[in-house]
C-alpha cells in the first residue's frame, strides 16, 4: 500500500522551516536525521522513500546534502518559492550565530567561557550523531548485502583514506550491477517502472541553471569592477567559489584542503584560529562548511582597505557564505525537475539503494571520526603502506568530555529529550564543570 502524504501551507512550511534551521545542530547526520523526523515521521510531508531517494541524488551533488535536501523537499512542496524558504532558513539561523561570533571572537579578550561550552556542546553533538546513524542504518539497511556496502564504504574511507568520490563511484556501479541480476538483494521487486510516458524537464533545468549562475557570479562582477583581483575580496569569493564546486562528501571531505590553504597557502589565520572556527560551526546551528564565514570574516579583518576592519570582515563573511551557498540552489532548480522522474529508472534505482548504504558507512566514519577529536586531544595518524590508523593518546582523554557525552547519551536514549534540551544541558554542565574543578 502507498504512503500517503500531507502538503502543508506555505506559512505553515516556513514555521517548520525556521525551527530546523534553529535546531540543525549536530553536522550532516543530526541535521538530516532531524529532518526526517519533523517532516517525514511527524508530518507526513514526504514519504520515507522519496526522502531517501533525494538524499542519495544529493550525495551525488557537491555542496552540504542536508540543505540541498531542504531546498528539494521546499521545492517539492510549494515550488521555487517553498524551494527558496526552506534552503534559506535552513543556512540563515547558522550563518548569523557564526557572524555574530565571528565579531565577538575578534574583539574578545579571553574565550574561555567559549571553550568551556564548547566541551559540553561537542560531547552532545556526538551522542546526537550516533543517535542520528543508529536511525539512518535502521531504516535503509533493509538486506545483508546493502549492509556489507556500508561496513565496505566504512573500511574504505576510515582504514584505507580512498577519495569519497571514488567510494560513491563503487558503490553505485556495483548497485547497477547487482539489480540486473537479483534486485531483490538490494530490496528491490524484480520488476520495475519505465519513464516513457514522463516528460524529460529540460527547459526548466536549463533556465535554473542560467539564471542561478548569475546569481552565484553576480557579487563577483562587483568585486571585481570595483576593487580588482588583487584585493583580498576577489580571492576569498574566488576561492570559496572553487571549494563549492569540488565539496563532494560534505564539509569533512574538504576542511583539511580548505585548512591548508587558507593557513599555509594564504595566511588569513594561523592553525589555532582555524580549529577554533571549526570549533564555532560544530556548536552553532546549520552546515559545518559554515565554518568557511569564519574563515571568511577574519581574512578580510585583517586586510580591510579601504574598508573599515569590521566592515571589511562582514563583506568578507556575506561574500564567503553568498559563494558556498547560491551553487547548492543552482544545483537542486536544475536537478529537481528530474529527481522523482529518475526514481522510476530502474539501474539508476539500483545505484542509489547501494549509495543509501555506502553514506550509512559514510556518515559512521564522521561519526568515529568526531568522536576521537571530542574525547581526546591527541589523535596520532598511522601510516602503514594503504592502511591508515588513527591513534588516540590514552593521556589526552578529556574525561569532562566523556562524561558528558554519556550523560548526553542517557538523556537521548534513555529520556529520550530532544536535541535543544541536550545541547543547552550539556553547555551548562560544561560551564559548571569547568567552574567547579
Amino acid at each position: 500500500m502507498a504512503e500517503t502524504t500531507i502538503k502543508p501551507d506555505f506559512p505553515e512550511l516556513v514555521r517548520v522551516c525556521a525551527r530546523i534551521g534553529v535546531l540543525s545542530f549536530g553536522g550532516p547526520a543530526g541535521q538530516i536525521a532531524l529532518m526526517h523526523r519533523e517532516l517525514v515521521d511527524e508530518r507526513r510531508w514526504v514519504t520515507e522513500a522519496q526522502y531517501l531517494h533525494a538524499l542519495n541524488f544529493c550525495h551525488l551533488l557537491p555542496g552540504p546534502e542536508a540543505q540541498q535536501l531542504a531546498i528539494w523537499i521546499g521545492w517539492k512542496l510549494h515550488g521555487l518559492r517553498g524551494g527558496l524558504a526552506a534552503g534559506l532558513l535552513f543556512v540563515l539561523p547558522g550563518a548569523l550565530v557564526i557572524l555574530g561570533l565571528s565579531i565577538v571572537y575578534t574583539f574578545a579578550a579571553s574565550l574561555g567561557w567559549f571553550v568551556a561550552m564548547f566541551v559540553g556542546i561537542k560531547a552532545a553533538v556526538l551522542a546526537i550523531v550516533v543517535q542520528a546513524l543508529l536511525r539512518i542504518a535502521g531504516r535503509a539497511l533493509k538486506t545483508l548485502v546493502m549492509r556489507i556496502i556500508a561496513l565496505v564504504a566504512f573500511a574504505a574511507l576510515f582504514f584505507l583514506d580512498l577519495p569519497f568520490p571514488v567510494v560513491v563511484l563503487g558503490a553505485g556501479l556495483a548497485g547497477i550491477a547487482i539489480v540486473s541480476i537479483r534486485p531483490d538483494l538490494l530490496g528491490m521487486a524484480a520488476k520495475g517502472h519505465g519513464l516513457e510516458a514522463m516528460p524529460r524537464p529540460w527547459s526548466d533545468s536549463i533556465r535554473a541553471c542560467c539564471v542561478w549562475g548569475l546569481i552565484w557570479a553576480a557579487p563577483m562582477a562587483v568585486v571585481f569592477i570595483a576593487l580588482g583581483t588583487d584585493h583580498v575580496l576577489w580571492k576569498i569569493g574566488s576561492f570559496f567559489s572553487r571549494l563549492a564546486v569540488v565539496t563532494f562528501g560534505g564539509a569533512y571531505a574538504v576542511l583539511a584542503y580548505m585548512a591548508q590553504q587558507a593557513v599555509q597557502g594564504y595566511g588569513w589565520l594561523s592553525a589555532r584560529e582555524m580549529a577554533d572556527g571549526l570549533g564555532l560551526a560544530e556548536t552553532t546551528p546549520g552546515p559545518l562548511i559554515m565554518v568557511t564565514q569564519f574563515v571568511g570574516f577574519l581574512a578580510a579583518f585583517r586586510a580591510p582597505a579601504p574598508f573599515s576592519p569590521l566592515l571589511a570582515g562582514i563583506l568578507g563573511a556575506v561574500l564567503t557564505t553568498w559563494v558556498t551557498f547560491a551553487p547548492c540552489f543552482l544545483w537542486m532548480f536544475t536537478f529537481a525537475p528530474w529527481i522523482e522522474r529518475l526514481e522510476h529508472a530502474r539501474r539508476l534505482k539500483g545505484g542509489l539503494a547501494a549509495l543509501t548504504a555506502a553514506i550509512v558507512g559514510v556518515i559512521a566514519n564522521l561519526s568515529a571520526w568526531f568522536l576521537l577529536h571530542v574525547l581526546f586531544g591527541q589523535v596520532a595518524e598511522i601510516r602503514a603502506g594503504p592502511l591508515r590508523l588513527y591513534l588516540p593518546d590514552p593521556a589526552t582523554l578529556d574525561w569532562r568530555a566523556a562524561l558528558l557525552a554519556a550523560m548526553s547519551a542517557g538523556l537521548i536514549f534513555g529520556l529520550r529529550w530532544n536535541v535543544i534540551r541536550v545541547l543547552a544541558t550539556a553547555a551548562g554542565a560544561g560551564l559548571l564543570l569547568a567552574h567547579t574543578l
